[in-house]
């Protein structure tokens, strides 16, 4: 029995419908729908080729599917760790796969007070310091982002390398280029700086309050 004909119709019929989820894929405006989409035209682009014997389409779709499969994941994985910074401990190690790194030795300016900013950095190891509050960052501190959100992307402190170490620093296009691609880590992102901002400022506030407190004292003592 002839079974070519058979063949070519079904694999019109599949040509068509792959075209219309390359049209559902083109047509997505956030990553993570695009992906699922995406894999979803692989996968029917596969099954179409194969009984065609196109096997030019199998391999470069045999290639993508686990391409946008591993980037489905990542996506995934980065609103999940989002998450859970959020709920916990405010850390923001789920931008390192973002980042790249950078040494830094003792007495080298970041960045200074007043000058435009572009970019937030992740603290791995030495000591760092903002010159003008004084205060010293840990390992794991965040440093930089509220230059991101504010009206005119002007850095509010000067931060200096205090003991040589090693930074990670991400460029704010491409914080912005997350936020375009998945709404959810925009707004968890907006959520977690929100709470480091209250966090920095209950600090200041118990720095004040120990000054207050310390300067009667220091006055009777030389008195």
């Amino acid at each position: 029995m002839d079974t070519s004909h058979l063949v070519e119709h079904a694999g019109a019929a599949g040509s068509l419908f792959a075209s219309i989820f390359v049209v559902a894929t083109l047509s997505m405006r956030t990553m993570i729908p695009l992906r699922v989409f995406a894999i979803l035209t692989n996968i029917v682009l596969i099954a179409t080729a194969l009984p065609m014997h196109n096997y030019a389409v199998v391999v470069l779709h045999g290639v993508l599917l686990p391409l946008n499969s591993y980037r489905l994941h990542q996506m995934l994985q980065l609103v999940r760790d989002v998450k859970q910074s959020v709920n916990s401990d405010l850390s923001m190690e789920w931008l390192k796969p973002f980042m790249t790194e950078r040494k830094c030795g003792p007495g080298e300016v970041l960045f200074y007070k007043d000058e435009k900013a572009d970019s937030m950095y992740y603290i791995v190891s030495g000591r760092f310091r903002l010159v003008e509050s004084g205060i010293e960052l840990p390992v794991g501190a965040i440093v930089g982002e509220f230059g991101m959100i504010s009206p005119s992307n002007t850095r509010t402190q000067t931060l200096e390398c205090v003991e040589g170490g090693l930074i990670l620093s991400v460029s704010y296009d491409q914080v912005e280029q997350l936020y375009v691609q998945n709404p959810a880590f925009a707004f968890y992102f907006l959520r977690l700086a929100s709470a480091r901002l209250f966090q920095n400022i209950e600090t200041l506030e118990r720095r004040l309050a120990q000054q207050t407190a310390a300067a009667p004292a220091a006055v009777a003592k030389s008195a």
